[in-house]
């Protein structure tokens, strides 16, 4: 049951789990969670860490990933999965919310709302996705000042860098870049966009021992590859950022439509996860069965006495 008993608790911090994990051979696969019932599954898959993506959280809250959100808003969604899932969590950190002393802020608040590990990309406001056209970008300069700060904010936070380089000032321009994020403080790279596998395997030769987060978003400009072939490419680790929020999104979609056309959802029963399985997955009876322990009916055994 966790969260709430201290004995279901992770002794280790969140970043010295995450470490642990990419301290291992092989390519780490995160997948993204829009939420603690979406963490609770990827667990239940066999997944040992988790991704919270910008874009997700700001597109469950209806907005666009445009920097709109605060980091109070996102420290409510590493809570959130962190608590329900007891996995590390590796999470988006846009821009970091503004200049140094704003991003030691960030570092302190999400390490204490449960986060593991934290990825800054390199654009500045309004940013933009990853995939998208015409993204503008700080000076590299302006950019590892901001990743010295997380360096120096963090007591165990895991620190990804992230460049949207590549697209603008291309390759050489990325890795640059990158070199001068990881003499900053950061732990790993994320090169984002690569647009084919030559690409992908270039940024790894160019920067080697440094570890590398790969992005396998859908309807971008990064084409399908498996995280064994990212594995091969030279990466520590695989994202898949909005997958989970996609899925979810288009049956809810699906759902309403036919509730209105049918005039109530008897003709979706099959899409839907039963309650048995909904209760299963958040141990409902877990939480009964403790609750039960503690609070206990105390009847009395005569009047009381005026």
């Amino acid at each position: 049951m966790p969260y709430l008993r201290a004995s279901d608790l992770p002794v280790e911090p969140a970043g010295a789990r995450f470490r642990a994990l990419l301290a291992r051979p092989g390519i780490l696969g995160i997948p993204g969670t829009h939420n603690g019932l979406a963490a609770q599954q990827a667990k239940a898959a066999g997944f040992e860490a988790c991704y919270l993506s910008g874009a997700a959280m700001t597109a469950s809250m209806g907005l666009p990933d445009l920097g709109i959100i605060t980091v109070d808003e996102v420290c409510f969604f590493i809570r959130q999965v962190a608590r329900a899932s007891n996995l590390p969590v590796l999470v988006d950190g846009d821009t970091g919310y503004g200049e140094a002393l704003n991003v030691m802020h960030m570092v302190r608040s999400f390490e204490d709302a449960g986060a593991a590990a934290v990825h800054l990309e390199d654009q500045i406001l309004p940013k933009k996705c990853g995939h998208l056209n015409d993204k503008k970008l700080a000076a590299p300069q302006d950019m590892a000042a901001k990743v010295a700060a997380a360096a120096h904010a963090r007591r165990h936070l895991y620190i990804v860098a992230r460049t949207d380089a590549a697209a603008s000032e291309g390759m050489d321009g990325a890795l640059a870049r990158a070199k001068l994020y990881v003499e900053a403080g950061a732990d790993a790279i994320f090169p984002e966009a690569m647009i084919s596998a030559e690409m992908f395997r270039e940024f790894a030769a160019r920067l080697p021992g440094v570890p590398l987060l790969a992005n396998m978003t859908e309807f971008g400009r990064t084409p399908f590859f498996t995280k064994d072939e990212f594995q091969s490419f030279g990466y520590k680790m695989v994202i898949w950022p909005v997958t989970s929020l996609r899925v979810a999104a288009l049956a809810q979609e699906k759902l309403y439509a036919a509730i209105a056309k049918d005039g109530g959802a008897q003709n979706c029963l099959e899409q839907m996860l039963t309650r048995k399985a909904l209760y299963a997955t958040i141990d409902y009876a877990g939480f009964e069965a403790f609750d039960a322990t503690i609070v206990k009916t105390v009847v009395p055994e005569a009047m009381p006495q005026g």
